[in-house]
Parts: C-alpha cells; structure tokens; sequence
C-alpha cells in the first residue's frame, strides 16, 4: 500500500533499510545513516543499470520495481520458513 500511495521510489525506503540490516547493522541511528546513504547508491545504481542495459529512457520505478520484487519475495519466503521451523 505504501508504494501505491507514495510511487516507486519510495519503494527505495522499503528495500534499503532491509538490506542494511541484513548487512549487519542493528542499532538505529547507524542504521538511519546508512540507509540514506545506500538508498541513494542503489537509486543511482538503478539508473545506471537502466543507462546501461536499455537506450531509451526508462523510469527509475520500472528498473526498481524489477530489483525490489524479487528481494522482498525473497525475504517474505525466508521469514516465512523461520516461523514455521520455530
């Protein structure tokens, strides 16, 4: 719902801090920094990857939706097979 109201790059706020914590960090105001500073490396890296890959132009959304679909898939199926081996 979030990403319906809010558009695709605030899809970024939703990825990011999952993969900084997955990276290691637990406390919050590292966590906080580090998320802004990875959700700008990973919004340029898309776009990048956008440049990169296609000629035309495409919205930052559609390359992020590609990213970001599978990780949370990902990470809903791990957290899904935690609860059930608890």
């Amino acid at each position: 719902a979030a990403v319906a109201v809010a558009g695709q790059i605030a899809f970024v706020g939703l990825i990011v801090p999952h993969l900084v914590r997955l990276a290691g960090v637990r406390e919050h105001r590292p966590l906080l920094l580090l998320s802004a500073l990875a959700g700008a490396v990973f919004l340029a890296g898309a776009d990048l990857l956008q440049i990169v890959l296609c000629r035309d132009q495409l919205a930052p959304g559609v390359v992020m939706s590609l990213l970001g679909g599978p990780f949370f898939v990902a990470l809903l199926w791990r957290e899904r097979r935690s609860i059930a081996l608890w």
